[in-house]
C-alpha cells in the first residue's frame, strides 16, 4: 500500500479548494440552495460510496451494504476505490464535485484523519450530501456544515480492549503478545491500540513483547508476524490485531511455521473468515461494526435528507457525530454473525439513527 506523503496530498487539497471555488457561480450557489432545501426527487439522487479497496473482505461487505440500499429505493451505487492512496481519493472526491451535486450523496472513508477536511469543505461549498466514517480530526464537526449530514464512528478504546481482554484470557492471563497496528494516520488505529493498553494495564500479567504497523492489510501482517515470531520465538503467546485482515495474515504466518492453534488471534471487523476461524478455534475473537450496515447506512441518511424526509436542522447533535453499535465475538456467538446481511428496514428513514451508541464528542 502506498500512503502519499503529505506535500503532495496538501499540493492536491489546495487544488481542489481552488476547483471548488472556481465552480462556486450563480448555477452552483441556486444548486446549494435547492440542496439545502432537500427537494430531490428520488430518481435524481446520485448515490456514491468510496472505501480504500475491495480487496479487504469489511470493506467489500460495505460496498454490497451500499449496492442493496440503492437496490431498495430504484438506484445504483457508484462504487470508487482508492487504494489506501490520499492523492487518489482526493481526485475521485474532485472529479465528483466537479460534475452535478445537486442531489449527489456520498458515503465516504477518508484514507486518514488528515483526508478528512478538504473533502467536507469541499461538499459543504458545492451542497453535495456527505457522510464520513471512522476518520476526522477531534476539531472537525458536522454540526459546523450545511451539508455534511454524520459522521459515524465506533468506540475503538473499547472495541481494542475487548479484544485485549479476550486474548489475556485465552493465553491464561500471563504471557508475550506481539502487537499488528493499523494506519497511524486514522483515529481508529490510535484508539484500538489506547484500548490495548488500558487491557494491558488491566491484565499486568501479559507482556507487550513487541508492537509493528500493517496497515490494515493482510499481506503486510504476515510478513511482519512472520518477522516477529522469528525475532521472539515461542515467547509469543498471542497476537493482537487491528482488524481482522490483519488477523487472518497473522493466522496464515502461524500455519506457515506450524503454530496454527497454538497462539492465540484477535482482530476487529467480524469479516466472515475471521468469524469462521473464531468458529473453528483457529482464532480467539473478533469485533463486529457491521460493515454491510455501513456501507447502507451512509447512503440512507444523505438519501433521506436529500429527498427532504429528513432535515439537517432537525438531526440532532447526538446524531450527527456518534458512535455506532459493535458486537464482541467468540466461539459462544459466532455462529449468530457467521451470514451477515442487511435488514432493509434499518434503512428506512425513521430508523436510520437506531444503533446509536453514544455522542462522539
Amino acid at each position: 500500500m502506498t500512503i502519499t506523503p503529505r506535500p503532495a496530498a496538501a499540493l492536491l487539497t489546495l487544488t481542489l479548494a481552488a476547483a471548488v471555488l472556481a465552480g462556486c457561480s450563480e448555477e452552483a450557489a441556486g444548486d446549494n440552495k435547492a440542496a439545502d432545501a432537500g427537494g430531490c426527487k428520488p430518481a435524481d439522487v446520485k448515490l456514491v460510496g468510496q472505501v480504500r479497496n475491495e480487496s479487504n473482505p469489511y470493506e467489500a461487505a460495505w460496498l454490497g451494504g451500499g449496492d442493496a440500499f440503492a437496490k431498495s429505493v430504484g438506484l445504483t451505487q457508484e462504487r470508487l476505490t482508492y487504494g489506501g492512496d490520499s492523492t487518489k481519493q482526493q481526485e475521485q472526491i474532485s472529479q465528483l464535485l466537479a460534475g452535478n451535486t445537486k442531489c449527489l450523496v456520498m458515503n465516504v472513508l477518508p484514507n486518514g484523519d488528515s483526508d478528512t477536511a478538504p473533502i467536507v469543505k469541499g461538499a459543504d461549498k458545492v451542497g453535495a450530501y456527505l457522510v464520513t466514517q471512522w476518520n476526522k480530526p477531534a476539531d472537525l464537526k458536522p454540526a459546523d456544515y450545511k451539508t455534511w449530514v454524520s459522521h459515524i464512528t465506533y468506540d475503538g478504546v473499547e472495541s481494542g480492549q475487548q479484544i485485549g481482554d479476550a486474548l489475556a484470557t485465552a493465553i491464561g492471563g500471563s504471557g508475550g503478545i506481539i502487537a499488528l497496528q493499523g494506519i497511524l494516520d486514522t483515529a481508529a488505529a490510535k484508539d484500538r491500540f489506547a484500548g490495548l493498553q488500558a487491557s494491558l494495564k488491566k491484565n499486568p500479567g501479559v507482556q507487550l513483547l513487541d508492537q509493528q504497523a500493517a496497515n490494515f492489510s493482510r499481506a503486510e501482517a504476515l510478513t511482519v508476524t512472520k518477522t516477529l515470531l522469528t525475532k521472539h520465538g515461542d515467547k509469543v503467546k498471542g497476537i493482537w490485531a487491528a482488524n481482522d485482515d490483519m488477523a487472518l495474515g497473522a493466522l496464515e504466518a502461524l500455519q506457515q511455521a506450524g503454530l496454527s492453534g497454538k497462539v492465540a488471534v484477535v482482530g476487529i471487523d467480524a469479516v466472515p473468515d475471521a468469524v469462521k476461524a473464531v468458529q473453528g478455534g483457529t482464532m480467539t475473537a473478533t469485533v463486529s461494526s457491521d460493515g454491510a450496515w455501513q456501507g447502507g447506512i451512509g447512503l440512507a441518511i444523505g438519501y433521506c435528507v436529500a429527498t427532504g424526509k429528513l432535515a439537517v436542522k432537525d438531526i440532532t447533535a447526538d446524531n450527527r457525530a456518534f458512535f455506532a453499535k459493535q458486537f464482541l465475538i467468540t466461539k459462544a456467538n459466532a455462529a449468530d454473525f457467521a451470514a451477515p446481511k442487511t435488514d432493509p428496514s434499518d434503512f428506512e428513514c425513521g430508523n436510520v439513527f437506531k444503533r446509536v451508541a453514544g455522542p462522539l464528542k
